[in-house]
């Protein structure tokens, strides 16, 4: 069930990460030229993810058993927002660090945490996330993707489709069935580790609108893995996806996607001395902060052990419609004074940020699926 999102404060302790995050950023980033950091999560850049594992800012929730820094939630947000707020390129480590890592610590086994979380926390080690399938949209519980069990350990046959950076990834956790068919829809789903460099592996990458390609098919054919290949217990994939998704769905990278293109149409519009957008200007920071308040709320939910399911699809669904809104309204303001000088920087990031914008409440799931999931947790079906 739905309940009411509770304003929360980051912890001054946390708040202290900012300048560390800065110096790094300072470093590594602020060279790069406008466009390049507009790309931001969608930027691939193993070295920097590296760096940032050196200055102790990977793992941040995990464990120090495990190479974590056993801090909470909030300390994260505060990291994710300064590397997104600055158009760093954190793709690389980005789904292993959000996901991955504390799935593999909340159901995998001893062995699985001692040897896959360290090298997460230091930025080494790559992870993609297998769940939409052709045919299958975002209804995750339609996969086809099979797993059949054998004398030693699996054998997986299928295929997946829209999988972030799986051409530059180490492994996959994959949501397939292992028992049932498509049909039983939850029941007979369950989660394995697949080594992408496995026989039987092919991996096509996918060109976009802007012509970069983060996205990929990943096809399996009779891929061989061992016992140790599944994620907590046969048959919970699904209950461990719905965690999963929480993290991926309640964070700031769903209110910034287009936040340095907004720092730079309002530099620009500074720069040319223009008061006319100041009403726009107002309510676009408005509903940014508004937004913000939303994510650091369920952040508060997730620190205290809790599973906004719900109010991440709140967050997710309304911040994916301010993050394609920007472009627009930056786009027709610029249109309106077509005598005014724009820099060629300023006009790449519009234009790479108004063709990739539609994905934006695609990816993590379609906004039709989240509204599914807020009209059940409100019990309207």
């Amino acid at each position: 069930m739905f309940d009411t999102l509770t304003l929360a404060e980051l912890p001054d302790a946390d708040e202290d990460l900012r300048a560390v995050v800065r110096d790094v950023v300072a470093r590594h980033v602020a060279g790069l030229p406008l466009d390049r950091r507009a790309r931001s999560w969608q930027g691939f850049d193993a070295g920097f993810s590296r760096a940032l594992g050196r200055a102790g800012l990977l793992g941040l929730t995990l464990p120090r058993a495990y190479g974590g820094h056993g801090r909470g939630p909030f300390a994260r947000f505060v990291v994710v927002e300064e590397l997104l707020s600055a158009g760093a390129p954190v793709a690389a480590h980005w789904i292993a660090d959000r996901q991955s890592a504390p799935l593999i610590h909340a159901f995998g086994t001893e062995a699985q945490r001692q040897q896959y979380i360290p090298r997460i926390c230091r930025g080494e080690l790559l992870f993609c996330i297998g769940m939409s399938e052709p045919g299958s949209g975002s209804d995750l519980a339609s996969v086809r993707t099979r797993a059949d069990r054998t004398d030693t350990g699996w054998v997986v046959n299928g295929q997946k489709i829209w999988t972030t950076n799986a051409m530059h990834s180490d492994y996959m956790i994959a949501l397939v069935r292992t028992s049932g068919s498509a049909a039983d829809r939850h029941a007979g789903l369950s989660q394995l580790i697949i080594n992408l460099k496995a026989q039987g592996v092919s991996v096509r990458p996918i060109v976009d609108l802007t012509g970069d390609a983060h996205f990929a098919e990943v096809f399996f054919d009779n891929v061989a893995l061992g016992p140790d290949a599944l994620v907590g217990a046969e048959g919970e994939g699904w209950k461990q996806v719905g965690a999963e998704l929480a993290f991926e769905r309640s964070g700031p990278e769903r209110i910034y996607s287009s936040v340095v293109l907004l720092d730079a149409w309002v530099r620009h519009v500074q720069g040319v001395r223009r008061s006319d957008c100041a009403a726009l200007i107002g309510r676009l920071t408005a509903e940014l902060a508004t937004l913000r308040a939303m994510s650091i709320a369920c952040t508060a939910r997730l620190a205290a052990g809790e599973s906004p399911v719900v109010e991440a699809s709140i967050v997710k669904d309304r911040g994916t419609g301010f993050e394609q809104e920007l472009p627009v309204v930056i786009g027709d303001d610029l249109a309106a004074h077509p005598d005014e000088p724009v820099s060629a920087e300023l006009y790449r990031t519009l234009m790479y940020v108004t063709h990739i914008a539609p994905s934006f409440s695609l990816r993590g799931g379609t906004r039709e699926i989240l509204r599914g999931i807020i009209a059940r947790g409100m019990g309207l079906r």
